[in-house]
């Protein structure tokens, strides 16, 4: 009921990394707007921890401590991941999205909307939604990390130094 034989532990510290490496590696190519308002991390931690907890809870394959096990794993995975790319930029640039600017001086950039998947109209309802009728009156659209469009209006850019 607690531990049923050292395979199975072995095999959760073996496969456990290389699922969820390989969970943040499709979420990045598939993109920032698949996760909705969640970063990469948050959504592999809270779909994989839920999938563990339902994994112990229901099936009897599975014993207890590899439960546990599991969620140990994947908790010192997401720190180890934060702490690592906290200190190191060529890991922060793999692991985590950046923001890309869409649309700048009211002018589109066709090339980062085809990379982010975004249309024009999407744009477009996004400067809709924080009041502007107007392109022109737009200094910049960016797509957060989280997946949300930020318009920055030509009145309060300033000095730009909040642009990515």
């Amino acid at each position: 009921m607690f531990y049923d034989n050292a395979f199975g532990l072995l095999r959760i510290v073996i496969v456990g990394p290389l699922i969820y490496v390989s969970l943040v590696a499709v979420l990045r190519i598939a993109g920032k707007r698949t996760l909705g308002q969640l970063n990469a991390f948050d959504y592999v931690i809270t779909v994989a921890l839920g999938s563990t907890l339902a994994t112990a809870v229901l099936s009897k394959d599975v014993a207890f401590w590899e439960g546990v096990l599991g969620f140990v794993m994947l908790a010192g995975l997401q720190f180890a991941i934060a702490w690592t790319a906290l200190r190191w930029r060529l890991v922060e640039r793999i692991v985590k999205a950046r923001p890309s600017v869409l649309l700048l001086d009211g002018a589109f950039d066709e090339d980062a909307m085809r990379r982010e998947r975004v249309t024009a109209d999407e744009i477009r309802a996004a400067v809709r939604k924080h009041g502007i009728g107007d392109l022109a009156q737009v200094a910049a659209v960016v797509l957060e990390t989280d997946g949300r469009f930020s318009v920055v209006p030509l009145a309060q850019a300033g000095e730009r130094t909040a642009f990515p």
